[in-house]
């Protein structure tokens, strides 16, 4: 019998950081107190020292769980892994126990092909998105997972906005964005030497591997050094299914604190991004708007936010940091960790916390 490598998200518990991740234990945490976490699975830390252990192999039995896992999320969602009809496409992320610089960035829209792209289309009659997803994803995993300079890719977004007159990264039509998934093609094999890999389950076993070989990679064993953290705790592997930000304005992503990190105030504080997906708040490429401001555009899902903070800072007792998405006006939760705060607002919160009982 293999060791058990894969936990669903249904499995875990806050408890389990050490083998999930920080990462890993808040989603199954949110999973388990009821609310919309989109499904998926953590590849355990242990499965991640095995994996250097076996000279940078996968462990017996780890691949075998990661498509069985796969399934019951193509169960969960009705879509199923590279299916050009109804396509699931997933997120990998990495998720150590601490958080730490230099570990692999967040691939999305992974599972995309140039035939999964038509279901796509089919399931949300959205070209444009579709092929926005697709760009995005072959310029993510380019950089991230075959290791090309990231410039390569926005040097020629950039001149194909100056080429076709389009100020944003939004006035791209569906036409110009195909093109770009070819030239971008064009990029990673000129780069890599290789065609793109499009076959979905070789793109899933290589990001995972990615996600492993990032916990060695200089940035992070250098800050591992610097702060005293055992080289030996891996990173875990976060697999999740897709949501989308970016379907129109309608949907959108963001990230908030339960209260005020400068001041402690309790109130809702961060911002969101509407018609984005996750890295465009991250990456300052449009200005987001505060989150006060979804109170305006999308108020039921604005109160539907408020509860949810609320509840989850009841729960850890302690204030949160969320990440969200919205996909055609449903809300998502994507992750809680407690909070990062200024010495006054770590004064004013333990103080309030403990009067509101």
């Amino acid at each position: 019998m293999a060791k058990k490598w894969v936990y669903l998200f249904t499995e875990g518990n806050a408890q389990m950081r050490d083998l999930l991740g920080g990462k890993g234990a808040g989603v199954a945490e949110m999973t388990r107190a009821g609310l919309p976490v989109p499904p998926g699975f953590t590849i355990t830390t242990e499965a991640c020292n095995a994996y250097y252990a076996s000279g940078r192999q996968f462990p017996e039995g780890l691949w075998e769980q990661v498509l069985e896992a796969l399934k019951v999320i193509e169960r969960e969602t009705g879509k199923r892994f590279g299916d050009p009809t109804n396509p699931l496409l997933v997120s990998v992320r990495s998720g150590a126990k601490f958080s730490m610089p230099g570990m692999m960035d967040t691939v999305l829209n992974l599972g995309l092909n140039d035939e999964t792209v038509k279901g796509l289309i089919a399931q949300t009659g959205n070209e444009r998105f579709a092929y926005d997803a697709y760009r995005r994803f072959i310029q993510m995993f380019g950089k991230i997972v075959l290791g090309i300079d990231p410039e390569r890719f926005e040097r020629r977004l950039e001149e194909k906005k100056r080429q076709v007159g389009a100020q944003a990264d939004t006035d791209l039509t569906a036409e110009h964005l195909r093109d770009l998934v070819e030239e971008f093609k064009r990029i990673v094999e000129e780069e890599t030497g290789r065609p793109f890999p499009s076959d979905p389950y070789e793109q899933l076993r290589l990001a995972i591997q990615a996600v492993f070989n990032s916990w060695m990679n200089k940035r992070a064993v250098d800050y591992r050094n610097f702060h005293k953290i055992p080289h030996d705790l891996g990173t875990a592997v976060n697999v999740q299914a897709m949501v989308f930000g970016n379907m129109g304005w309608d949907s959108g992503t963001g990230v908030a604190f339960t209260r005020n990190p400068l001041t402690g105030e309790k109130e809702l504080y961060g911002e969101y991004l509407p018609n984005a997906q996750g890295e465009d708040v991250v990456a300052g490429i449009r200005t987001p708007k505060p989150i006060a401001a979804l109170k305006e555009d999308m108020p039921e899902v604005y109160e539907q936010f408020k509860r949810y903070a609320e509840m989850l800072e009841r729960h850890y007792r302690d204030m949160q940091d969320l990440e969200f998405t919205i996909e055609r006006g449903k809300l998502y939760m994507l992750q809680t960790r407690s909070g990062k705060r200024s010495a006054a607002a770590a004064v004013k919160i333990a103080v309030d916390m403990v009067h509101e009982g």
